[in-house]
C-alpha cells in the first residue's frame, strides 16, 4: 500500500526541462514566458482558470517542445510558496494510475484498465469491478482544495454516470488528486451549484469519495497523503 513519499511519476523521463518566468496568458492554451532572456510561447495543458497560480513573475518549469510545434515549451509546473506545483492535466492519468495500482482506493486491483467504456461514455479507469473518474484539483481557498474552478457540464455528467454504474451493481469512485497542500476537499460552494449539489447527492447514494495529495520532490511526483472530505453543513441540509 502507498506510503507518503512513494514515487508516482518521474518528470525527468519526459525530457530536458528549463525554468522560465510567466509573463501573460493570451488564451487558455498558450502562455508567454521569459526563458533565458527571450519571450517564448508555452503550451498550457490545463484549461482551468489558474488565476492564483499563473501570476506575473511566477517561476515555471518548462519542457522543451520538438521542432515544428506552434509553441516552444510545454508547462509542467509552477513554483508556489509550498514548492513546485504540477500544472499539466496530461500527466494526471499516469500519476493516478500508479496510485490506484498501489492501493489509493483502499484496495490493490488485480486488473486495472484506462479509458473504459460505460454505456455511451468512458470512465478514466476500471479497477476490478469498480469504475473510477479522476479530477485534478489545483484551486485552494480558505485552506480547502476546491473543484471545479469553473462551471463544468462534463463534470456533472461524470458524477451522474458514476451513480448509474453504482445502481447497476458496480462500485463507483470519484477520485480527487490535490495538486497543492490543503486541509480537505470541498465541492466548490459557488462556482458551479449544479456540480456541488450533484456531488453530494451521488455520495449519499453510494458513490465513494477518495482523495490524495501529490507533491514534486527533485523532479519526482510523490504521494503526499490522504485528502479527506471537508465537513459540509450546507450539503447535509440540501439532502
Amino acid at each position: 500500500m502507498l506510503q507518503e513519499g512513494d514515487s508516482l511519476f518521474d518528470l525527468a523521463s519526459l525530457g530536458p526541462t528549463v525554468e522560465g518566468t510567466f509573463l501573460e496568458r493570451p488564451n487558455r492554451f498558450v502562455a508567454i514566458a521569459e526563458v533565458k532572456g527571450e519571450k517564448r510561447r508555452v503550451h498550457v495543458a490545463d484549461t482551468g482558470r489558474l488565476e492564483e497560480i499563473l501570476t506575473p513573475a511566477r517561476a515555471l518549469l518548462l519542457l522543451k517542445n520538438r521542432e515544428g510545434m506552434s509553441t516552444d515549451y510545454t508547462l509542467l509546473a509552477a513554483r508556489m510558496e509550498e514548492g513546485w506545483v504540477l500544472i499539466n492535466t496530461r500527466l494526471h492519468a499516469p500519476i493516478a494510475k500508479k496510485a490506484i495500482e498501489r492501493g489509493v482506493l483502499g484496495f490493490v486491483p488485480k486488473r486495472l484498465r484506462s479509458e473504459v467504456r460505460f454505456g455511451h461514455s468512458r470512465f478514466d479507469y476500471r479497477a476490478d469491478d469498480a469504475f473510477v473518474e479522476l479530477k485534478g484539483c489545483s484551486l485552494v481557498q480558505q485552506n480547502e482544495c476546491r473543484f471545479p474552478n469553473a462551471p463544468t457540464i462534463r463534470g456533472v455528467r461524470h458524477l451522474l454516470e458514476l451513480l448509474q454504474a453504482k445502481e447497476q451493481g458496480f462500485r463507483a469512485f470519484i477520485l480527487i488528486m490535490a495538486l497543492r497542500p490543503c486541509d480537505c476537499f470541498r465541492a466548490h460552494p459557488r462556482r458551479d451549484e449544479n456540480f456541488r449539489r450533484t456531488f453530494y447527492t451521488v455520495l449519499k447514494k453510494g458513490v465513494q469519495y477518495k482523495g490524495f495529495h501529490i507533491r514534486i520532490v527533485n523532479d519526482t511526483v510523490v504521494y503526499a497523503g490522504v485528502l479527506k472530505l471537508c465537513q459540509d453543513k450546507k450539503a447535509v441540509s440540501d439532502n
